[in-house]
């Protein structure tokens, strides 16, 4: 489970900076779960109905509470998160062993370690909280019972929960999967193949239209947040931007969300009111990316991103202004008009993907339909036919903080060759070498003594 739970991301793609907005946002605007309430009781959340509340009396919240602090959960998150724990028996942290850091984000760390107990690798995602705030403890409890509604082969499983009295730390604990989407498309060597490109799209749309049964938007897809294992089994992970919706029980949501080159045009223009749009949008992203090789749409700032999906996917239509009633219209609203050119860009793409990738990068979200629809397309009945996800190739660990720790060893290696008696020979290794192999020379520089010495 490499760093996609990590927000230590480039700017454009993603930054701490959102999570942090995210979490202040949510408890502004969002129907959060209550558990601890005034007067003579508390409300939860109802199972089947995430925008209806029910009333538990004081006295049995505070029983529970004494069960899960006898249980051996710290009373500081069973005062604040006893309905995300209900029913959990914590794991101690002296059963597992650190094996290796794998992701860092503005609110965690994300570790490979071994189960001592049963000899299997996990991920460990170790939540760091704000000085113990009820409000920080209260968004990590989202997520956990986000994580415990969900049951599905492509969405990662909380195997459990690690903490102990004495720590304000807690440990969400995960299967261990050996890449993610984005540390593989990164790459120079791997292309991926059509059929290969339908496997992975067929376990994300089927993922994400189990979520959005379960009245879960994700709001945060992208490649670094699509876990796959050695079997070839895609899985959605991070959910720490997640949410509950109920589409018959609206309430306003923060606009703040999803990695900037996969946000959609009503997030960035400010909608508060959205639905599964947001997901599939970012999923339509995803298969032009695979397609294309690269991100389509890299924009650096909200504005320039806007300008980006405009000139792809053509300017709003005047009717959409109007319906729609977006916050920021009238100051992004574009002074030309841009036609819809998605066909034509992506002429070299196979045919029968055209029509989901204009359906999912629609303007109008009600235009970009359901996963469920999605999965019914011609794009995955027509041959070639998504290849079964165990005869996928058998990757390098490629995972995203692999690959920008890779990277940060080239930079390494390019500047230091620079202060050496090699310096010349730098740009005739830049100019003749592809950039992204660099780093197989740094091993074949490595053994020359005097080399390592001068870069000491």
């Amino acid at each position: 489970m490499g760093c996609v739970f990590g927000r230590a991301i480039a700017a454009g793609s993603g930054s701490g900076d959102l999570e942090r907005e995210v979490r202040r946002k949510d408890e502004e605007t969002e129907v959060e779960v209550e558990v601890n309430g005034v007067g003579g009781g508390v409300e939860h959340s109802d199972a089947e109905n995430p925008g209806k509340k029910a009333q538990v009396p004081r006295n049995v919240v505070k029983h529970v509470e004494g069960e899960q602090v006898a249980a051996g959960w710290p009373a500081w998150l069973a005062a604040v998160a006893g309905e995300a724990i209900n029913g959990l028996v914590p794991r101690r942290a002296d059963t597992f062993e650190k094996l290796d850091k794998i992701g860092q984000g503005t609110y965690s760390n994300v570790y490979k370690a071994k189960d001592t107990l049963t000899g299997k690798v996990v991920a460990l995602k170790k939540v760091r909280f704000d000085n113990l705030e009820p409000e920080s403890v209260k968004f990590m409890a989202r997520e956990i019972q986000i994580l415990r509604r969900l049951d599905h082969p492509n969405v990662v499983k909380l195997q459990g929960l690690v903490t102990s009295r004495m720590s304000c730390s807690l440990y969400l604990v995960f299967e261990y999967m050996e890449h993610d989407l984005a540390g593989l498309a990164s790459s120079p060597t791997i292309k991926f193949t059509e059929p290969q490109v339908k496997c992975y799209m067929l376990q994300l749309l089927s993922g994400l239209e189990h979520c959005h049964s379960r009245n879960v938007l994700h709001r945060d897809i992208k490649g670094s947040n699509l876990l796959l294992d050695n079997e070839g089994m895609l899985k959605i992970a991070d959910f720490g931007l997640a949410s509950f919706f109920d589409p018959n029980h609206k309430h306003p949501m923060t606009s703040r969300v999803v990695t900037l080159w996969y946000r959609a045009p009503e997030l960035l223009l400010g909608a508060t009111d959205y639905g599964v749009g947001i997901d599939l949008w970012s999923a339509g992203c995803i298969l032009a990316e695979l397609l294309a090789g690269k991100p389509i749409m890299p924009g650096r700032t909200e504005v320039e991103q806007l300008h980006k999906i405009f000139k792809l996917c053509g300017s709003p239509s005047d009717e959409y202004w109007k319906k729609s009633k977006l916050p920021h219209a009238s100051i992004f609203k574009p002074q030309q008009s841009y036609k819809r050119c998605i066909t034509d860009t992506f002429k070299d793409f196979p045919a029968s993907s055209l029509p989901l990738i204009e359906t999912l990068l629609s303007i109008d979200p009600t235009d970009r339909q359901t996963a469920t629809a999605a999965l019914r397309t011609d794009f995955f009945t027509t041959m070639p036919h998504a290849c079964e996800p165990s005869s996928l190739p058998k990757y390098p660990p490629t995972k995203e903080m692999d690959a920008k720790r890779r990277d940060e060893e080239v930079r390494r290696f390019v500047v230091n060759l620079a202060k050496t008696k090699y310096s010349f020979m730098l740009g005739h290794i830049l100019h003749l070498v592809p950039f992204t192999f660099i780093s197989i020379l740094i091993n074949c520089f490595s053994t020359s003594t005097s080399l390592e010495t001068s870069f000491i």
